[in-house]
């Protein structure tokens, strides 16, 4: 017995109307796959671990919509500068991964 069912029974006289139930649908950025890989590097700044990403052939309003996304997923900081992304910390595995469930091919770089 489902809840309708249920409700019926604690309910005779109720009359139902049928409701069309509308996903909100959030359209997602198209976003340009490249053919060639976004070299992913470590390096150290100040004494400090980033990440840069570099190598993005598209739209450069595609790579900052990109820059925003990681950073937010990641929930760290980080910048868009000259074609590249720079997110504060060592989270090489972490975007790779992300980037790769995206469909775009990734290089890994350095260490």
């Amino acid at each position: 017995m489902d809840l309708q069912d249920q409700l019926k029974n604690l309910f005779p006289d109720h009359i139902t109307k049928e409701v069309d139930i509308v996903k909100p649908s959030t359209p997602e950025p198209d976003i340009w796959i490249q053919d060639a890989p976004i070299i992913c590097k470590y390096e150290k700044r100040k004494g400090k671990p980033i990440t840069i990403l570099e190598g993005y052939t598209g739209a450069t309003e595609d790579f900052k919509t990109l820059s925003k996304e990681l950073k937010t997923k990641l929930s760290v900081g980080g910048s868009f500068k000259d074609d590249k992304i720079i997110i504060q910390g060592d989270y090489r595995d972490k975007i790779m991964a992300i980037l790769k469930a995206k469909g775009f091919k990734v290089k890994r770089v350095g260490g």
